[in-house]
């Protein structure tokens, strides 16, 4: 199996790597086909598919499928991607949730686990605890650990995938080596790292709402908030891999202090960390909610709790502090969307499962603050799956990283 630095460091791909890149590609999202069928399709000559169709059997990722009936004569074979020829990990590490799934080679989740009694902390306990449950999550999954061919982990902040390096979350002094190694060593399988974001970004682009537009925008608005950018079909990752830190830009003369270091920043009001420190600050002023109770034991609250208490149970300061944050997204929304110029916006994470009280304020403020050539065709939908997506993003990030090409 790949080390971590033999991924992101392998040599180019040979002519027959980009062959049969191409042909597990096409077969994967168009099904199970003939071999003449491939060539007219794919441009090759029958010979040379046949060639290497013959090599993706041999290898264990091709299997016979059955033969065409209606033919007469000798009928031709029909092959396809064999699921159980190698399966991915994604992992997204949320604020409040641990989200395991595993995924086979032809885009099926087979197994999935949600970890609600996990509570992320930058520490290197919880990194300990996020490896072991990924290898606990492995072993009873029943697949072979050997048929795992890469695991992707989702995180927030500044995170460079190509060499594996986290300058946000996990950066410890005592680690010399890059993160995506040190959980390669922890967990004994290839680790890729991405941001939260773009991995769910990316599984929206290739199954989500996203998929079939060429120019996108994806916000995460969880307990912090992340910004997603398609550019020409493509996940736009910036110089250095750091785009869309949009949670950071300076909007506020507020004086509250980011996590990041720095103050006035636009996750410091619109965010779930956001409406929980104005959830605290309201209910202790005297207003109720029914997540009183929960404040005043000192219990934790997180942003799904939030979410649930507005959708749910129709707790009046909960959905005014939600409505308050969508218009608030949306006003910002106006400023991205006349610079880029998108097709769409898709909102997911956490706060997307509030639909009806956090969508229409932001479609409302981007019609009311953009300029109206540049919204008068948008759409302004929600994630496909928020609750799934940066679970979903991840594995399909993973198995991404399989082909040779997007190496």
């Amino acid at each position: 199996m790949l080390n971590n630095n033999q991924l992101h460091q392998r040599a180019l791909p040979t002519e027959a790597d980009i062959i049969k890149d191409a042909i597990l590609r096409h077969c994967i999202y168009e099904g199970n086909q003939m071999i003449p069928q491939m060539a007219t399709t794919l441009g090759y000559s029958v010979p040379t598919v046949a060639k290497y169709v013959g090599e993706l059997i041999s290898e264990g990722y091709f299997i016979e499928c059955g033969k065409m009936d209606s033919h007469r004569g000798r009928k031709p074979i029909i092959y396809g991607v064999n699921p159980s020829a190698c399966y991915f990990v994604g992992v997204d590490i949320a604020r409040f949730a641990l989200n395991i799934g595993l995924m086979n080679l032809t885009g099926e989740i087979v197994s999935q686990v949600t970890h609600d009694d996990f509570v992320f902390d930058n520490t290197p306990a919880t990194l300990d605890i996020v490896c072991h449950r990924v290898v606990e999550f492995i072993e009873q999954s029943g697949i072979d650990s050997r048929k795992v061919t890469l695991v992707n982990i989702n995180i927030s902040g500044r995170v460079n995938s190509l060499s594996g390096e986290s300058y946000s979350v996990f950066n410890f002094e005592e680690n010399d080596e890059p993160l995506a190694a040190i959980l390669s060593e922890k967990i004994g399988l290839t680790v890729r790292i991405e941001n939260d974001s773009r991995a769910m970004t990316f599984g929206e682009l290739s199954t989500g709402n996203a998929r079939g537009y060429r120019n996108a925008l994806f916000i995460n608005a969880s307990w912090g908030l992340g910004l997603g950018i398609i550019v020409n079909g493509e996940l736009y990752y910036g110089r250095h891999g750091y785009s869309g830190e949009v949670g950071h830009m300076n909007v506020y003369n507020n004086e509250i202090m980011c996590h990041c270091g720095k103050k006035g920043c636009l996750e410091t009001e619109v965010s779930g960390f956001a409406i929980h420190r104005k959830l605290l600050e309201r209910i202790r002023q005297g207003q109720t909610s029914v997540l009183s109770p929960l404040v005043a034991r000192g219990q934790t609250i997180s942003t799904y709790d939030i979410v649930c208490a507005a959708t749910r149970n129709e707790d009046p300061l909960c959905i005014e502090l939600i409505e308050q944050t969508g218009a608030e997204l949306g006003r910002q929304l106006a400023n991205l969307i006349n610079i880029f110029n998108p097709e769409a916006v898709i909102i997911g994470g956490v706060l997307a499962l509030a639909d009806e009280y956090f969508i229409p304020p932001i479609r409302l403020a981007v019609r009311k603050y953009s300029l109206k050539l540049m919204c008068k065709d948008i759409e302004v939908l929600t994630s496909a799956n928020p609750q799934k997506a940066g679970m979903i993003g991840a594995c399909m990030v993973a198995r991404q990283s399989f082909f040779p090409q997007r190496r």
